[in-house]
């Protein structure tokens, strides 16, 4: 039988309506350099990818949160070292193939790359349960589920940081 999109059903093909779709927000979830996951909106990310160190262009008297810059199709972006940014633990080790790196987006079309340990994947989550983080300003809240807690990065507190004029 073919269903309404034009593809061939078969008994084991759920039908269309039958799909249950996620319930919450989609985030992405990465690691930093001292292990701990944090996730972001993915609505906020712009690309995820994994750059050759060599295409990060060092730049001399800045921050040492900033690796250097990237040319993101056609477009020059900053590129930082997010657990070093978020003092978390140490350095990114950038002495490897390639760095995984998200570039991510604020309402005024602002946008950055923050460089991580390691991607580890989607995951639709509901924003009602996220708990208040008070005591940082990156931080937009917590999730807390079987022992295991997910910060939630606010990536527009990071872009617009007044860290990164210091």
């Amino acid at each position: 039988m073919v269903g309404d999109l034009g593809f061939l059903m078969t008994e084991e093909t759920p039908d269309i309506q039958d799909i249950e779709a996620p319930e919450g927000e989609p985030y992405l979830k990465f690691l930093l350099s001292n292990g701990a996951e944090i996730a972001l909106p993915a609505l906020s990310v712009v690309e995820v990818m994994s750059v050759a160190a060599d295409r990060i262009t060092p730049m001399p008297n800045v921050s040492p949160t900033l690796l250097g810059t990237l040319n993101l199709r056609g477009e020059i972006i900053w590129v930082a070292d997010l657990g070093q940014f978020m003092g978390e633990g140490l350095p990114l080790n950038v002495d490897r193939v390639e760095i995984p790196v998200i570039a991510v987006k604020d309402d005024d079309d602002l946008i950055m790359g923050l460089a991580v340990d390691a991607i580890v994947g989607m995951e639709w989550l509901k924003t009602d349960q996220l708990k208040s983080s008070p005591g940082n300003p990156l931080i937009r809240g917590e999730w807390h589920n079987n022992g295991k807690s997910l910060r939630l990065l606010d990536h527009t507190a990071i872009l617009r940081s007044p860290r990164w004029s210091g």
